[in-house]
């Protein structure tokens, strides 16, 4: 069962004042405490425990703190349990007497991650940044009529991600490693590698031989051990026609920071104040279209309290649709245009997105152009952009169905250029207003490096959606309530 407590109420202890003497009262974790009422967590998941079976659970907003901890400390869930035994600050946190020695099995918060808060891991990071929001709003730190500026960061996610080629040569090595084990004769009967060619085919080709050997012999198969490693390895090689990457993260995809430069992981998109206070929050896998999550942002900020003025961005939010929506709820649309964005509302765009820092189209299996070439005419404005794809990457696509057709030498993806759709847009750019609120872009790039460099938010500490969104959740509502405080301070100096 869970009890409803606005907060976690500490004992009369003979040993409380210690927090008094160790912890400050301007500790961060302190002011937090006394800052925010936790009783939100409980609200929010209540449904999730049952109040007529199974024992006492332990209390849910110990159990949330536990996660702010060790997101910030960044401790395993052993770790964070075996510190808390011995550290002041973690136990007057979680609600713990000093001398309390019997605290929770480090089971339980994975129990918590992945059943109590699966499903609601998206409504949680909400809640949590509407909770900072109101906040601030109460105590004046922000105006309610605002301007966000939003953008993009990436973070890696916690496992690799390595090529089919990769893939078949390390099961193929690990294969004849055991075979080698028992009988070492089997070096001369190998088939010749050919890791150095570099291509997939030669290895797909290599492993055919590799397991037609291993099969005729006889022998292997009928061991236990080696059946499986290599049945395993022919599995592999079969979905080598459909799969491209490999990877523990099966939610991580590969994003592009530059025509040259790619990451394998995922993209917390943000919008924040001027102030740096963020009013919104969504998370996608790393090849998603940063564009695509602006009316999302917006949204969610309207949500969290905030009439935007303007909202300020860099190139990938000056889609026409994004212009569209911002003119119809009249709010002024503050990014610059990319000489590359383009407005065809074929179907066949929405297996194409534009990655405005590599000036290339992405397709849907998250594959970069390789080159492009502009024809027609810009006078008669038929001019279009043709974007070349890598075939030997389409050849074993699981997509290429009615994209690319075997056989062709060549893929590519054209885009007709209209000249006229962002004039009143390029107008704009031209005025004192847009340079003054542009001007203020930096301040999110400044936030998405203090995100990596103080919270460790550019490289994911657990596998999949879920627990890249409960990071993101915490990391984000921690970082929120430390600027509020530091807001809090400023003020009441200014007015002392």
């Amino acid at each position: 069962m869970l009890k409803q407590k606005n907060q976690l109420e500490l004992n009369f202890s003979k040993y409380s004042e210690l927090y008094d003497i160790v912890i400050k009262p301007d500790n961060f974790w302190r002011q937090l405490n006394d800052m925010v009422d936790f009783l939100f967590v409980y609200e929010e998941l209540k449904d999730k425990y049952s109040s007529t079976m199974g024992r006492t659970c332990e209390d849910v907003i110990r159990m949330f703190k536990y996660l702010l901890l060790k997101s910030y400390f960044k401790l395993s869930d052993r770790g964070l349990v075996e510190r808390t035994q011995t550290d002041l600050l973690f136990k007057y946190f979680l609600g713990y007497d000093p001398e309390e020695t019997k605290l929770i099995n480090p089971s339980l918060l994975t129990v918590f991650r992945r059943e109590r808060l699966k499903d609601e891991e998206e409504n949680l990071m909400d809640k949590l940044i509407n909770k900072t929001v109101e906040i601030a709003l109460e105590k004046g730190l922000i105006e309610v009529k605002n301007k966000i500026i939003i953008d993009s960061t990436h973070t890696n996610a916690m496992f690799h991600h390595i090529s089919p080629r990769e893939e078949l040569i390390k099961q193929a090595k690990e294969l004849r490693k055991s075979i080698y084990k028992i009988d070492e004769s089997m070096h001369d009967k190998m088939p010749k590698k050919r890791e150095a060619s570099g291509i997939l085919e030669d290895q797909i080709e290599y492993t055919k031989e590799l397991l037609k050997i291993v099969k005729d012999d006889g022998r292997f198969t009928s061991l236990p051990g080696l059946k499986e490693q290599i049945d395993y390895l022919e599995e592999t090689m079969n979905d080598t026609v459909i799969e491209l990457e490999y990877s523990k993260d099966q939610d991580a995809k590969i994003g592009h920071k530059t025509a040259d430069t790619s990451f394998f992981g995922y993209k917390t998109h943000i919008a924040m104040t001027p102030e740096r206070i963020i009013t919104a929050a969504t998370i996608t896998s790393g090849e998603k279209h940063d564009g695509k999550e602006l009316v999302n942002l917006i949204e969610k900020s309207e949500n969290n309290g905030i009439e935007i003025e303007a909202v300020i961005g860099d190139g990938a939010y000056s889609e026409k649709e994004n212009l569209e929506y911002c003119e119809e709820k009249n709010i002024k649309n503050v990014s610059k245009l990319s000489k590359f964005v383009t407005h065809g509302n074929s179907k066949r765009n929405n297996s194409f997105e534009y990655n405005k820092d590599a000036g290339m189209y992405v397709c849907k299996a998250g594959h970069m152009a390789i080159s492009k070439r502009r024809s027609g005419s810009k006078k008669n404005g038929t001019q279009v952009e043709c974007y070349f794809f890598d075939v030997e990457k389409c050849k074993h696509c699981p997509f290429k169905d009615g994209c690319y057709k075997d056989g062709s030498k060549t893929k590519t993806f054209s885009v007709k250029i209209k000249n006229d759709t962002h004039v009143k847009q390029m107008d704009y750019m031209e005025t004192d207003e847009f340079k003054k609120l542009y001007s203020e872009r930096y301040k999110i790039e400044a936030k998405n490096a203090e995100l990596k460099n103080n919270y460790g938010y550019g490289q994911a500490n657990s596998c999949g959606k879920l627990g890249i969104t409960i990071q993101g959740a915490t990391t984000l509502f921690l970082t929120n309530m430390k600027r509020i405080i530091k807001l809090n301070q400023e003020k009441s100096k200014n007015i002392g």
